[in-house]
């Protein structure tokens, strides 16, 4: 098994949260997997999620209800509860976050559910165009009604900035990539892939690892500048 490269502590709520597992699904857990920047080595202290998922033989309520208490306690994790027959049915639905655990995971008890899997392709791209549209209309929604308030502001555009990057990432695996998973390293395979201006996006990076500090006015002009950037890639992505 890889080595986890993040902290005891983290270590240490994971490896009870785990044995909690096991004694609440004796005989239904077959498999647990950590994903994502825990398992590739880029986890950051109190900003990063440590994602699970848990494969069970059977996802019925009132099985995974059994683990509500547990889930309750253990809060620094996003746990996805699944079946084999699930997960092989479902990879050509959501190729994204399918690709994401595949590309770096550690098979913690069990199983490793995801060795093997098939991952469909052709919905990459209808995927990728689906999210970024969504996610536009819901900016220009939310503007509408927070644009006064810099604090809620500032939140969103962190928080959307991430979640579109994210999906950004995957139009590069379109493009035949094999994108990093550092942000600032993706951001420059963007503008290298699609000859675009990234400097509003290296700003917003900046701001959200607390390198430079925001003015009210800035945070707005920040706004204002990413939904025009987002516009712009789904105009890229709508012609892929």
């Amino acid at each position: 098994m890889k080595q986890l490269k993040i902290t005891d502590r983290y270590k240490d709520i994971l490896n009870k949260f785990a044995q909690g597992l096991k004694e609440i699904y004796p005989e239904e857990l077959l498999s647990l997997i950590l994903y994502g920047s825990a398992a590739s080595g880029e986890f950051v202290d109190k900003h990063s999620n440590l994602n699970l998922l848990v494969v069970l033989k059977n996802t019925d309520l009132e099985v995974i209800k059994r683990a509500s208490k547990l889930i309750h306690k253990f809060k620094a994790f996003n746990t996805l509860f699944m079946t084999e027959d699930y997960i092989a049915g479902s990879t050509d639905i959501f190729p994204i976050e399918f690709l994401d655990m595949r590309e770096n995971y550690i098979v913690l008890h069990g199983k490793d559910a995801l060795k093997g899997i098939q991952i469909d392709t052709r919905n990459l791209r209808f995927q990728c165009e689906h999210e970024l549209k969504a996610k536009l209309i819901k900016l220009r929604q939310a503007y509408l009604l927070i644009n006064n308030n810099t604090t809620a502001l500032r939140g969103l555009l962190f928080a959307s900035f991430t979640s579109v990057l994210h999906i950004l990432r995957n139009v590069l695996r379109i493009k035949g990539r094999k994108p990093s998973y550092l942000k600032d390293e993706v951001l420059k395979e963007l503008a290298s892939e699609f000859k675009t201006d990234i400097s509003i996006w290296e700003r917003i990076l900046s701001a959200k690892n607390k390198k430079i500090r925001l003015t009210g006015r800035e945070v707005e002009e920040l706004f204002i500048g990413f939904v025009k950037e987002l516009e712009s890639a789904v105009a890229i992505v709508d012609k892929l």
